[in-house]
């Protein structure tokens, strides 16, 4: 059974930076969603089994950064200069590199990322 572990989520100021962890039990593409209270999960980033492929939705752009180290099949979510509107409930998925939830069979829990002004 594939399992993901979300990890680094919580508190912080705007302008702050956090890192998400995603471990999972197998090495494929990996991606992460975002979900807001009242708002639909979205896309925010994926990257490539391979690590050499990585695609953002455009709000993010210049601020997160994504990245996996294949020996411990980790995936992690760099966010920097973060914003309120960043708040929301991040979750990690594998299995593509799309941009749609449905290209994703397996999923984490979610962390929760808040942002403060």
């Amino acid at each position: 059974q594939v399992q993901l572990v979300e990890s680094g989520g919580g508190l912080v100021q705007a302008g702050g930076s956090l890192r998400l962890s995603c471990a999972a039990s197998i090495g494929s593409p990996m991606g992460w969603f975002r979900q807001a209270p009242g708002k639909e999960r979205e896309f925010v980033s994926s990257i490539s089994g391979s690590g050499t492929y990585a695609r953002y939705t455009d709000s993010v752009k210049g601020r997160f950064t994504i990245s996996r180290d294949s020996a411990k099949n980790t995936v992690y979510l760099q966010m920097n200069s973060l914003k309120p509107e960043d708040t929301a409930v991040y979750y990690c998925a594998a299995g593509s590199v799309g941009t749609s939830a449905q290209g994703y069979p397996y999923w984490g829990q979610g962390t929760q990322v808040t942002v403060s002004s």
